[in-house]
Formats: C-alpha cells, structure tokens, sequence
C-alpha cells in the first residue's frame, strides 16, 4: 500500500486528488495539509511514501516545503501536482527534491500512474514539463553569437593588439583621434569590457582577432 498525504491550500482541488486516490486499491491517503507547513509536520509525524505537493500555497510554499521533507530524515518522497508551468517554478521544484512534476489538467490515470512510479523510485514529469525543460536546457547550451564588429573597429583593435596608441592608429588609418576613441567605446560596449587589455583578450577568446 502506498502512504500518501496531499497538499493542496484550495479543499475542493484537495478534496478532489483525495477522492482520486481513496478509489485506487493500492494508494491509501493518510493526511491531508491545506499549505506548505502543515504537510511538513504531517510528513514527520507519519512518514508516508508520498507527498503529492501543491507548488504555491499561502506561508510556506510547495517549493520550501519539498527541500525540508525531502531532506528529513526517512524515504518520503515528492510528486509536484500544480497548474504551474514555467522553467523557474519547475526547476525550483526539482533543485529543492521534488521526484516528479505533473500538472493537476493531466488525466486522472496519469497523476496515479505518476504517484506509483514515484513511490517505486522513479523519476515523472508531465509531457509539457519535459519538454519545457528540454527548451530550457538547450536555450543554455546554446552559446551567444560572438558581438559583429565594423570593418574599421576591428582595424583599430588590431592595431591596439599591436600595442599602437591612439595617435598612431589614428596617422595609420588616417582618421581623428577622436574617432579612435569612439571606434574604441564602441569596441568596449560591445565587448563589454571597460579597457583596452581586456578588449583585445575578449576578442581573441571570441575568435575575433
């Protein structure tokens, strides 16, 4: 039998994942918790296999209260059930511990499926959950395009990387000084960087040089 408490802050939602499960032989709800604090003194007390987790609850939150149940001692685990979707709440959920996270529109046999599999040790997520972290993970494999530099602002950072200065890159290209310095600020806007050192470094790592 799998030991379950559900935590829900709205008693129509609770009361419903709680009639869901009471139906299904093998799943016995032993509490009940109306925010974040209240599944935590519930989980200590009985210790269930399971905390089917709201994510956002008034107090202390589904987020906060997984990565102190989690953490307790004991093999209680945390299935995330919330209408919540996006990369930063998903994530936080599973940094904080979380076993799994579906959403409270999947399909009732999909939230009981998801409950055994996280009692035996696995790992859930919903459909639109995966793949909303496999966006994300890409998205921050993706490296950012290298900054485009003008034809001239690379000829003045290649005569800086030669150790020119201002006046004699300016005689060599044959413009003002001050159009030296201003070809160099927006090399250094675009760079980001604050120094003419640090330009030319940036510009070798970037492949620009």
């Amino acid at each position: 039998m799998i030991r379950v408490i559900v935590a829900d802050d709205h008693p129509i939602v609770r009361g419903g994942i709680v009639g869901l499960l009471a139906a299904v032989d093998d799943i016995e709800v032993v509490g009940e918790a109306a925010d974040g604090a209240e599944a935590i003194t519930l989980a200590e007390a009985l210790s269930p296999d399971l905390v089917l987790m709201d994510l956002r609850m008034p107090g202390v939150g589904g987020v906060e209260a997984t990565a102190h149940i989690v953490a307790a001692p004991g093999s209680t685990r945390v299935l995330v059930l919330t209408t919540y979707e996006n990369d930063d709440d998903i994530l936080g959920a599973i940094e904080a511990g979380a076993s799994g996270y579906l959403l409270k529109a999947a399909p009732q046999e999909e939230i009981v499926a998801g409950v055994r599999a996280v009692a035996a040790g696995q790992t859930v997520l919903g459909p639109s959950i995966a793949a909303t972290l496999v966006n994300r993970v890409r998205s921050e494999s993706t490296p950012a395009p290298a900054p485009r530099l003008s034809a001239r602002e690379l000829d003045v950072l290649r005569l800086v990387s030669d150790g020119r200065s201002n006046p004699e890159i300016g005689r060599e290209l044959f413009i003002g000084e001050a159009t030296v310095k201003t070809h160099l600020l927006h090399v250094f806007e675009k760079l980001e960087v604050s120094d003419r050192t640090r330009a030319v470094t940036k510009a070798m790592e970037l492949g620009l040089l």
